[in-house]
């Protein structure tokens, strides 16, 4: 929206630009229609700012093939300073939010927990909760939520 906003004067970048959020949101391997494929090309093609955003979003997700912190550190310190240095405020902004969060997303290298699995315990617990409704038992609660996931802390 801000890209578009700023192509004002030229109408046929702005044209191009606008309405493209989903496309750009995209994989590149899951744009499947030839008129799309051949729409995003020629939307990377005209517009550097939007092409140095979608290649710095394809890369930042490398960082969760990483099993090993130290290789995952270094790749994040590399991609933190390309994106300070692209110059593109909204980017450079997305970055240092992120950047807060660096020990949660160095921590997936030795715990690559997926968020499918973390709703499926949570869902499993939910539901030992409502079975336990009334009991006072602290205790038994924790214990019956233990036996539910042996092999488990």
């Amino acid at each position: 929206m801000d890209e578009a906003n700023r192509l004002r004067a030229d109408r046929r970048a702005r044209h191009l630009v606008k309405g493209s959020r989903w496309l750009l949101l995209r994989n590149r391997e899951n744009v499947t229609r030839e008129a799309d494929q051949v729409r995003l090309s020629e939307l990377l093609a005209t517009n550097r700012a939007l092409l140095t955003v979608y290649v710095l979003k394809d890369d930042l997700k490398e960082l969760w093939d990483y099993r090993h912190e130290g290789y995952a550190r270094r790749f994040w310190i590399g991609w933190y300073r390309r994106a300070i240095r692209s110059r593109i405020e909204p980017l450079k902004a997305f970055a240092r939010k992120l950047h807060n969060y660096l020990p949660g997303l160095l921590a997936h290298c030795r715990y690559p927990l997926h968020t499918s699995l973390l709703e499926g315990i949570n869902n499993k617990i939910k539901v030992i909760k409502r079975m336990a409704y009334g009991f006072r038992d602290d205790e038994y609660s924790f214990l019956k939520i233990r036996a539910a996931f042996p092999g488990i802390g």
